[in-house]
């Protein structure tokens, strides 16, 4: 391929936000490598995806022996191996050759990575101090890694969907209001604020409400900048240098445990203190999240007000008619003691409605006239919830066919009775003893 200045690679394979130990420690040699692998054509994303998998898994070896030496080379391959992790994708944006199995490929190594790393570093320091207390280490750096990117892909799905609800809405309204389909748009904050990261939020919202025909700009952060005035300062200050504000991520948790914990010979406290930090900012992020769904909440509100539940959590009036519960109109039950009350003078326990509503009698009715009346009697108490109140409920089938079909016993074999001892037998005139 053409060949391509320093500065052009950076600016088509780095992120625009990124982590601290990406930008300061790893960008610099990697857009490097990137401009002297992307001469050969051989080489391929996935291709560096193996490699760093490969690399990873060699200091993993050295993390299980366990001596400084061993450590510091394990730490020292970690970070090739965390290199060439990057440089696949960076690779793959300056080739325009990406899939998406390389992604999947990509993430699920990294996984494998780490795994096999905290099992090798802890693994290798409880055989040399014999102290179960790096076994438990091993389970938290596994857990806490497996929690970080299941929370992030949860919380991503969780704004895509907040996102598509509010763009079907918004679509709709501006379609009644005979908006032409190609003017039909929805505008967030967030994609501002990405396309324009040192510009403040106010801003962009005047700038675009001074536009003619510009759509209403959503913000599904507005409560957390109002809260925290001082968030919007802080992150164009670290944005200036491509550093994004969430400073302990995921990557920053390995390095720190991988790299820093080895080299300084204290894996113990340097886990704990990236749990603990890694923790933190994980909590803020939920509390972040918690703000973003009730700023969704009033936009849906305010867009759609007969689409958002005004009743959410309670019970509907249905099934408050239970045999412990009055229906509404009903009045009261005797006011007696829970030693004293047996519920056969109650007229409006189960036993007596039923026998009030339908007269029941068993001389007078079959069996099979009894199930129906008491299923149809059922049905009238307790009827099914209308689909607004809850719309995934489904009956249960009945437990026993309306009729029951006949049984054609003719053909069936005669068992002759067994008389009792001391009966007289009709065929033989014996009697048994």
């Amino acid at each position: 391929m053409q060949k391509l200045s320093l500065r052009a690679v950076q600016k088509l394979t780095c992120k625009k936000r990124d982590a601290w130990w990406t930008v300061l420690l790893v960008d610099p040699v990697a857009t490097r490598l990137v401009c002297l692998f992307a001469r050969f054509d051989w080489i391929t994303p996935n291709r560096v995806t193996w490699a760093a998998l490969f690399v990873g898994l060699g200091s993993a070896g050295f993390f299980l022996k366990g001596d400084y030496e061993s450590l510091a080379i394990g730490a020292g391959l970690y970070h090739i191996s965390f290199i060439l992790d990057c440089i696949d994708g960076k690779l793959a944006r300056l080739k325009g050759n990406g899939s998406v199995f390389g992604g999947w490929l990509d993430y699920v190594f990294d996984r494998i990575r780490v795994l096999f790393c905290a099992l090798a570093l802890m693994g290798g320091q409880f055989l040399r101090t014999d102290e179960p207390v790096f076994l438990l280490a091993a389970l938290v750096v596994v857990f806490l890694d497996m929690l970080r990117y299941v929370d992030a892909l949860q919380i991503y799905k969780m704004r895509m969907s907040m996102r598509s609800k509010i763009e079907a809405v918004t679509l709709a309204r501006q379609a009644e209001a005979g908006v032409k389909e190609e003017d039909q748009k929805v505008v967030f904050m967030e994609d501002l604020l990405r396309e324009n990261p040192l510009a403040e939020g106010e801003t962009l919202k005047a700038a675009a409400a001074t536009r003619p025909g510009q759509p209403e700009v959503i913000d599904l952060h507005q409560q957390f900048r109002e809260s925290f005035p001082w968030y919007a300062r802080f992150r164009h200050a670290l944005l200036r240098t491509r550093i994004r504000p969430h400073l302990i991520s995921g990557i920053e948790f390995q390095m720190f445990i991988f790299i820093v914990g080895p080299l300084i010979g204290h894996v113990l406290v340097t886990t704990a203190v990236s749990a603990i930090l890694l923790g933190a900012f994980e909590l803020v992020i939920m509390f972040k999240f918690w703000l973003s769904t009730r700023d969704f909440t009033r936009t849906m509100e305010r867009l759609a007000p007969d689409s958002v539940p005004t009743r959410a959590g309670s019970i509907s009036p249905h099934l408050q008619a239970g045999r412990h519960r009055r229906r509404e109109g009903d009045q009261g039950r005797p006011d007696t003691g829970a030693d004293t009350w047996t519920g056969q003078d109650d007229p409006y326990s189960h036993d007596a409605l039923y026998l009030q509503e339908h007269q029941y009698s068993q001389d007078t009715r079959t069996e099979q006239d009894g199930w129906n009346a008491q299923v149809t009697w059922m049905d009238q108490r307790f009827p099914a919830p209308e689909p607004d109140d809850d719309p995934g409920f489904q009956p249960y089938p009945h437990p026993y066919p309306a009729e029951p079909e006949a049984q054609d016993t003719a053909w069936l074999p005669r068992v002759p009775t067994q008389p009792h001892p001391g009966h007289h037998h009709a065929d033989s005139g014996q009697s048994w003893s």
